[in-house]
């Protein structure tokens, strides 16, 4: 599948089919629960498309959101065989009670405390839900929202939105990073780099309150290569990025804020346009994450 896919967006035609549907939903509990991080290094194609076919609308619709297995799980076989394996107590013949012997009375059962089964639908979602680190993090006078405002709202990006952002940037804050794809030599179509573009800024979702970026697309069939600018929450990758598949699949640099020649690379990210710090391929095409 790996290799077929190596070309393809899908298992069959450049739309998903009912092949993907089937083949997808079977490997569905491999992903979760077998195919742990370290084993899914190796398929890289089917990965992208696995992950693409069930962050469809229409997938989440019905199995929700997918998260991939971080560490293979032991069989349930095993443990239930393990279990079938303990020997049976035999059970005691229940003896009729004595004529001259009264029955003992039954003590009224203690109401056992409330476990987490009995527990709201709220309450539990609040245990469950984990402290971010980075809310603990001092204030900022940098506002991501109000970036993410000016951005959208600007039309001159590089003259009005960049100047806004160097003006306010707090580096004891926030980090500025750059980004490049792994396997760049492998990418050869680009409406299968869009795809897998579109994959990553999706179940980058996590991030959406910590995180701005542009994520570009250079060059043209059969050489393309994927480039990116992240603006972070906090001095270092955030703690979430660990549980994002795609996110080992970038190199990650940050951005040295006091050169000025980086300072204006970050600033063609933004713009989608310049020398992008001489990287040799034309801009073709490239998504906001915000």
């Amino acid at each position: 599948m790996n290799k077929h896919l190596n070309t393809k967006t899908f298992l069959v035609g450049e739309r998903i089919s009912i092949a993907d549907i089937v083949v997808s939903l079977s490997l569905y509990y491999l992903y979760q629960r077998v195919l742990d991080t370290a084993f899914r290094k190796q398929f890289v194609n089917t990965n992208r498309w696995f992950l693409t076919c069930v962050n469809q609308p229409e997938f989440k619709s019905i199995i929700g959101e997918v998260k991939l297995a971080d560490k293979m799980e032991v069989a349930a076989e095993v443990a239930e065989s393990k279990e079938q394996e303990k020997p049976k107590k035999e059970e005691k013949k229940q003896e009729k009670p004595k004529k001259e012997e009264k029955p003992k009375e039954e003590k009224p059962k203690k109401e056992a405390p409330p476990n987490d089964d009995d527990m709201d639908d709220e309450d539990a979602e609040k245990k469950e839900k984990k402290k971010n680190p980075l809310d603990d993090l001092p204030p900022s006078k940098f506002v991501m929202d109000e970036w993410k405002r000016v951005y959208s709202n600007t039309k001159e990006i590089r003259k009005d939105a960049a100047t806004w952002f160097w003006n306010n940037f707090d580096k004891e804050g926030y980090s500025l990073w750059f980004c490049d794809y792994k396997y760049n030599n492998e990418l050869e179509k680009v409406f299968m780099t869009c795809n897998f573009v579109g994959g990553f800024i999706q179940r980058l979702d996590p991030l959406r309150k910590y995180a701005f970026g542009s994520l570009l697309i250079f060059g043209n069939d059969p050489k393309l290569e994927i480039h990116g600018c992240f603006l972070f929450r906090g001095k270092d990758l955030p703690p979430q990025s660990k549980e994002i598949d795609d996110f080992e699949l970038y190199d990650w640099k940050k951005v040295n804020i006091d050169d000025a020649a980086q300072r204006e690379k970050a600033n063609d990210f933004f713009a989608w346009d310049g020398s992008f710090g001489g990287l040799g391929l034309p801009f073709n095409q490239g998504k906001i994450f915000k």
